[in-house]
Parts: structure tokens; C-alpha cells; sequence
């Protein structure tokens, strides 16, 4: 069983930074993604930020050039660094690793953590 442990979330001010990491452990399958997500009180999930195990990325348009997503393969972990932080960018922050085990798609989840940007 993979297991996702997130760190680095927190509050901070309109404008300010904050990086998240997400460490992944287990038996891991390549090619995969990482990405991720978030969740504002009554929104839906929706997706952030994705890195394959090639580092090809992905950005929701509202983050693009603000955030930048990246990994370390060799440690198993996925790191998103915010910048210019908006109050709509509070929401709980999930990270989430998508794999192939032969034929069988997987994907798992970390616990969330929250990001809180006040103005």
C-alpha cells in the first residue's frame, strides 16, 4: 500500500508564499504522476497542479505563474511552491499519486493539508 504523508501548510498573508511537499512511500510503479489538488469549503475538488515521472507539468489556469510544481524522483516526493497567494487559494490541499500495477490503474491520496490565505 502506497502511503502519501503532505507537510507545509499554514497560514499566511495575501501575497506571501508557502511551499508544500508530499513524500511518497512503498512499492511505487514508473511511469507515474504526481499532482495536486485542492478543496475550498463547498467547492469540489479540483485539480492544481500534475508531474509526471518525466517531469512533463500541468497547471490550472488561475495558478499559472504563480506556482510551480515539482519532484525528486529519487526520494518519492512532489513539491509545490505557491507564490503571490491569493484568498481564493485557501482551500485543503491534497497530494496524489497516480500508477500502473501491469494493467490495474491506481491512484492514492494524502491526508490534506490546509492552506489558509487571509487578505
Amino acid at each position: 500500500q502506497v502511503q502519501l504523508v503532505e507537510s507545509g501548510g499554514g497560514s499566511v498573508q495575501a501575497g506571501g508564499s508557502l511551499r508544500l511537499s508530499c513524500a511518497a512511500s512503498g512499492v511505487i510503479f514508473r511511469p507515474n504522476t504526481m499532482g495536486w489538488f485542492r478543496q475550498a469549503p463547498g467547492k469540489q475538488r479540483e485539480l492544481v497542479a500534475v508531474i509526471t515521472s518525466s517531469s512533463n507539468t500541468n497547471y490550472e489556469d488561475s495558478v499559472k505563474g504563480r506556482f510551480t510544481i515539482s519532484r525528486d524522483n529519487a526520494k518519492n516526493t512532489v513539491y509545490l511552491q505557491m507564490n503571490s497567494l491569493k484568498p481564493e487559494d485557501t482551500a485543503v490541499y491534497y497530494c496524489e499519486l497516480h500508477d500502473h500495477d501491469g494493467m490495474r490503474q491506481r491512484s492514492y491520496w494524502g491526508q490534506g493539508t490546509q492552506v489558509t490565505v487571509s487578505s
